[in-house]
Parts: C-alpha cells; structure tokens; sequence
C-alpha cells in the first residue's frame, strides 16, 4: 500500500514538474515544435543553408528586440525603433558617401544618432510627461522624416567597408548572425549584473516604490531609452549592410515585430519581467515561421493572420502561466540552483532538436522530385491591382505549362523581400521571378542566387550588380516621356499641373518621374506648381490631392506615377476631373482604364501586367531548362485615351 501511494504520488510530481517546466519554457517549448512542425511538412527546411537563412532573417527583429526589452522591463514602450534604425543606417550612408567624411566617423555618427534619438524619447517621457506611446510615435514620425529628407527619397548605396557585416565568414557562416548572438550577450550582461539592468526591473514592478526606495527614475529612463537607438542604430547598419544600400522606406513595421518578440519572449508589457534568451526565441520563432510558411507556400495575406494568432496565443500562455503560479523570475535575481537548471532545459532542448533534425533528415532522405519546374515569384506589393494582374498572368501559365508557382508579396519592404528571395534559395527551386521593391537592394540575394546556380528573370523592374537570365519588363522612362507628350498635346502647350509621385525610393517612382520631367523639357510652357508624394496609394492621392488643391485650385492638369493615385485624384477634383482638369495615370489597370472610358481620366500610360507574368514564367522555365533566353523582353506600352480605350486588350 505504501509502495503504491508512492508511485502514484511520484507520478503527480513528474506530470506537475513536466507542466511547470513546459509553463515556464513556453518559448522555447513552442519553438521547437514549430521545428518539428515544418520538418515534417517540408523537406527544404531542415538544411544547413535554410537553418543559416532563418538565423539571418531574425538578426534585424532580434537585435530590435532586444533594445526594446530594455524598455517593456521597465513598463515602457518604444514605437520608434524602425524609423531610428533607418535613420541610423541613412546617416551613415549620407556621411560617407555624399560627405566625404571618413567611414569609421561615418559609424560613430549613426549610433549617436540612435542614441540621440533614444534620449529625446527618454526626456519627453521623463521630463515632459508625454505617456511612452505618445513620445516614440513622434519619434517614429520624425525619424522615418527625417530619413527622406536626407536622402531625398531615394536609398544611397552602402560602403563597402561596413557592407562586409551583410557578409558570411568563411563562406558559409553570416555575420548578422554573429552580430545578433555578441548583442545578446551584452542585453543578458546588462540585465543580470549590472545596476542599470536591475533598475529596470525595479522600475517595471513598482515605479513609484523604486523612486521611494532612492532610485533615481527619471535619469534611469533616460538611459533605458538610449539603449534602445543604440540597439536600434545597429539593427538600422546591420539592415543596410545585407541590403548593401541605406533605405529610407526600412524597417517599416519592424517596431511590432520587435514587440511581438520579446512578449511571445515571455517578458510582460505591464513590466517587471523579460529576459535576453526570451527575446532571442521569440525572434527565432516569428523568422521560423515565416521561413516555413515561404517554404510551404502559405499565401502572403494569411502569413499575417498566422503571425497575430501566435501573438495572441503568446499572451495568452503569460496569463495562464500566471494564474499556474509559474511566476518568471528577473535575470540574475533567481535562486542560486536557477541557472543550473536554465542550462539543463537548454541542453535539453538542444537534444530534442538535434533528434529532430535527424529523424527528419532521414524522413526527406531519398524523397526526389524535379525542381526545374518549381518557381518562386516575388512580387513587391500585392497591395496594388496592377501587381495582383501580374500574379494572374504568372499563375495563368504556370498552369498550362505544368509549373509549382509558389507566389510571395514583400509588401514593399526590401528587406522582407531579400529573406523571400533567401528561402527561395535554398529551398533549390529550378528558377526565381523577382519584383524588385529596390533594384539596388535586392542585388545581395540575387547574387546568392546566383552561386547557387539558379536563374533569375526580373520582372517590371530590373535588378542592378547581380546577373539575371533575362528582364521582362515595360519602360517606365519611355511611359513617362508619353505620358508627358500626351498632357502637353491636351494641354495646348501651355497649363499648371501638379505630380504625384510614388513611394519614395522605388525605381518606378524615379524612372517615371525621370521620364516624365524629361518629356516636359519639349514644353515650356507647362509649369509643375507641386509635386507630393501619394505612395502609391488610392486614398493617400485623394488627400493630396485634395491639399493641393487649396493651394492651387486653377491646375489645369494632373500626372500621377501610377492609376491608383490618378483615381484618388480623380475623387478630390469631383466634376473638374475630365472637364477643366485632365488627369493621366500610368500602368492601365481595369480601374483606371474604366475611368478613362468613363471620360474622368483623360489618359492611363498602359502597360500590360498580365503579359509581363505570362512572359516571365515562360522564359524562367526555359532559363531552368538551360534553354537560350532573351537578355531583356521589353512589353510594348501605350498612352489609352477615350479613343482607343475599347481596343485596348490589358
């Protein structure tokens, strides 16, 4: 009888011992079954190269993280972590190419602009009051400002000499994953044995009990917040160097992406808690899941919904674990066993994966099947119909010519697009169709592309330092240049007219920009009163437009740089459009050239996106076949006006 209690009581202490252990490592609990997870499911994710891709795409989030950790262990906030890393990164660029100013200084001035950045934060929310959420969106607004205005919109190529942290040592090992592990280190250092460190928890747990008991608060805010663009500044050169180009659209959104990871981390937003190995998972997690989900061709959109439920389900487990007793204990303040048994969870976990990987490994052993008829597509923005027309036309091909066309959207981020290109890579797809967000910054993953011996068709935009099989593209300076001649013949010759320009730094924006300025010089008496950027977008071109039209209400003509914002135009001038005021858009989407039969629009720059994706998929099959392709396949553009709108085939 005794014998048996025993057992059962020894059974109840395993099962709660197991529960506590899976409570308090929820991070890392869950990390290794998203591992197991997508080993199963896709027999690309477990190599050496796809392993190094995910190590690479978490260095930005992590190193982000773990500057705002700092700041959520202290009870704060920081939104304004992205814009201070492209601001950084920006400086520098601006510094040691257009100044002339030595690179080593060119660094020094980054990271004191991070930290500078930092400490205004921390004497706003300190000294002047303003709640954490308030003074780093400022922040967040007058970094990513600041960064267009001193590059103009436009991304400045990166040194050399600073590029190399983009590189691999030895050939095989990335230096952003070096880079990321050494700042680890320093947050792990800094938050259990330093006085700084132990000032933030006190501050996240009680601030009023921590300024009682003689902790200086405000000046210990100061310093938390400069941490944080200091750690921003280095994500911010660590970005540009994988980019090997500073640009000042980077980083957009990466402020909730550090967030996310250091909560899925285990550290609370109400203060008091959090850890460097926390943050570090819950980076790895977020890069393995989208790592996983490129691999298993997961549409773009529904990527997103995957990301905001781990989120979700990652607070969730902090409130359950809570109400469990299973109370996180602050770095460097746990029992004198605590770190020992860190350790052993660690290395337990490093045992379960290594298991994993290669079960797994002899799993997808043997498993063949022809790549030469996978293609990966990478679109810049999937957020724009003329995008979402050259997806149809790829996938339309795709399916006659028997191809697995695995599509992905950067959403405009050059950066997410270098990591799609990465998994593209290494998954050893017969081929890759690239939209470049930029020319310049998608070079590096081209190149790497490149040596591993698959070929690459740009499509709609080409790809600079880097070989491709071949372009499929429209002219966007020749469009311009029509798209100037066709408002200067509407016009008489003589007129105002305003221009709406693009997102800043994309090559369309420049080229038909370019185009269209030159056009213009075989028309003096055209005069540009304005030119605002609208990004783009439909709503952001009727708010423009609608400004500038208290400013110059006697415009006779409008020149947006694509048909989104020519619609948005079209809005604000209400009965002007069509009548006293023509506005011309460019790329003849189905919107656009319906408001161009409806007689709104005076004219679109039409391009033929269906065509531009049936022709890229034709020739990156071809190209993966080792069949002859043309360098650069240029889809004729022409100005669609009312006239010969209906004839017009799109």
């Amino acid at each position: 009888m005794a014998t048996d209690t025993l057992k059962s009581t020894t059974g109840a202490s395993g099962a709660s011992a197991v529960r506590r252990l899976l409570l308090d490592n929820g991070a890392l609990t869950a990390l290794i079954a998203l591992v197991i997870a997508m080993s199963a499911l896709s027999g690309d994710f477990l190599t050496t190269d796809n392993l190094l891709n995910i190590g690479v795409q978490a260095a930005v989030t992590a190193i982000l993280a773990f500057g705002v950790t700092f700041v959520i262990v202290s009870a704060g906030i920081d939104l304004s972590v992205g814009s201070v890393a492209a601001l950084s990164a920006t400086v520098l660029a601006w510094m040691a190419t257009s100044q002339g100013v030595p690179v080593w200084i060119a660094v020094i001035l980054a990271v004191a602009t991070g930290i500078a950045c930092g400490l205004v934060n921390g004497v706003l929310i300190s000294y002047g009051k303003l709640p954490p959420f308030i003074a780093t969106l400022a922040m967040l607004s007058v970094g990513r400002g600041l960064s267009l205005v001193i590059s103009q919109g436009s991304p400045i190529a990166f040194p050399e000499s600073v590029s190399h942290l983009g590189d691999t040592l030895g050939g095989w090992l990335p230096v952003p994953v070096l880079v990321m592990l050494v700042m680890g280190l320093i947050t792990a250092l800094i938050l259990g044995r330093t006085y700084i460190g132990r000032s933030m928890y006190a501050i996240g747990g009680n601030e009023e009990a921590a300024r009682l008991s003689g902790l200086r608060v405000k000046k210990q805010k100061l310093a938390i917040y400069a941490l944080s663009g200091l750690f921003a500044a280095a994500a911010g050169i660590v970005l540009a160097s994988r980019l090997s180009s500073a640009q000042p659209q980077a980083a957009q959104g990466y402020e909730l992406d550090a967030i996310a990871a250091v909560v899925i981390g285990g550290a609370s937003l109400a203060g008091g808690t959090g850890k460097a190995s926390g943050t570090l998972i819950g980076a790895l997690i977020l890069a393995v899941l989208r790592n996983g989900l490129n691999l298993l061709s997961v549409s773009a959109f529904w990527q997103q919904v995957v990301i905001g439920v781990v989120i979700a389900l990652a607070v969730l487990l902090d409130t359950l674990r809570r109400k469990a007793g299973a109370t996180p204990v602050a770095a460097g303040t746990g029992a004198p066993g605590g770190r020992g048994k860190q350790a052993a969870t660690y290395i337990i976990a490093a045992v379960v994966a290594a298991a994993v990987v290669g079960a797994m490994s002899f799993l997808h052993n043997g498993s063949s099947s022809s790549a030469t008829k996978k293609v990966g597509l990478s679109l810049s923005t999937l957020n724009n119909p003329f995008f979402v027309q050259i997806k149809s036309g790829a996938q339309q091909e795709a399916k006659k010519l028997g191809v697995d066309l695995t599509v992905t959207d950067a959403q405009n981020d050059a950066s997410q697009q270098a990591n799609q290109l990465q998994n593209f890579t290494s998954s050893g797809l017969g081929s890759i169709i690239v939209n470049p967000v930029d020319s310049d910054a998608a070079g590096p993953a081209v190149r790497s592309a490149n040596k591993a011996g698959i070929p690459v068709v740009g499509v709609d935009r080409g790809v600079n330092k880097a070989d491709t099989a071949a372009l499929v593209a429209s002219d966007n300076i020749a469009g311009g240049k029509l798209g100037a001649k066709a408002m200067a013949e509407k016009l008489g010759g003589k007129g105002k007219i305003v221009i709406l320009q693009g997102l800043a730094g994309t090559s369309a924006s420049r080229e038909r920009g370019a185009g269209f300025a030159e056009g213009l010089k075989a028309y003096p008496g055209i005069e540009v009163v304005a030119r605002q950027p609208a990004d783009f977008d439909r709503t952001k071109g009727l708010d423009v437009m609608t400004n500038l039209l208290q400013a110059h209400p006697d415009i006779q003509g409008v020149f947006a740089e694509n048909d989104e914002m020519a619609l948005g135009a079209v809005k604000a001038l209400g009965s002007k459009a069509g009548t006293s005021v023509s506005v011309i858009g460019f790329d003849g989407e189905p919107d656009g050239l319906k408001a161009v039969k409806d007689g709104t629009m005076y004219a679109s720059v039409a391009q033929q996106p269906k065509e531009l994706g049936r022709i890229a998929v034709e020739n990156a099959l071809n190209a993966a076949e080792g069949k002859t392709v043309d360098k650069t396949v240029m889809v004729p553009v022409k100005v669609v006006t009312k006239e010969n709108v209906a004839g017009f085939g799109g």
